[in-house]
């Protein structure tokens, strides 16, 4: 329920949204489908987010793609095991919106701007 609602308001905003059910078809669509951002439940069946985020950022497909990892546990251990695992941000559920979507852009603004001086380098 949580999932779908956040992903209604994300796309409410603009974004494009692709849904996966477990982190195994999570990394599989990362794969393949190679989004911006990747919002990265920590609870998640089959693969956790963690083992997830470990695999994403060891594949040279995946791996500059920022991921923002979603937990109920709000601890500063939790946040240094998401970062541990490759996340490149954090945030707790439940989730204030705004403060996501801050996130989200700030990410996004830094991939595009390392991408752009990448290119005319």
């Amino acid at each position: 329920m949580n999932r779908d609602m956040l992903s209604r308001r994300l796309a409410r905003k603009g974004f494009d949204v692709v849904l996966a059910v477990d982190g195994q078809s999570g990394v599989e669509m990362t794969q393949s489908l190679t989004p911006d951002l990747v919002l990265m439940d920590m609870s998640l069946p089959v693969l956790d987010g963690w083992e997830a985020t470990r695999r994403l950022k060891a594949d040279l497909t995946t791996q500059s793609i920022p991921v923002i990892a979603l937990t109920a546990h709000a601890m500063s251990s939790d946040r240094d095991k998401a970062l541990e695992a490759g996340c490149d941000d954090y945030d707790t559920k439940p989730i204030d919106l705004p403060r996501l979507l801050g996130k989200i852009e700030a990410l996004l603004n830094s991939t595009r701007t390392a991408f752009q001086s990448g290119a005319t380098q």
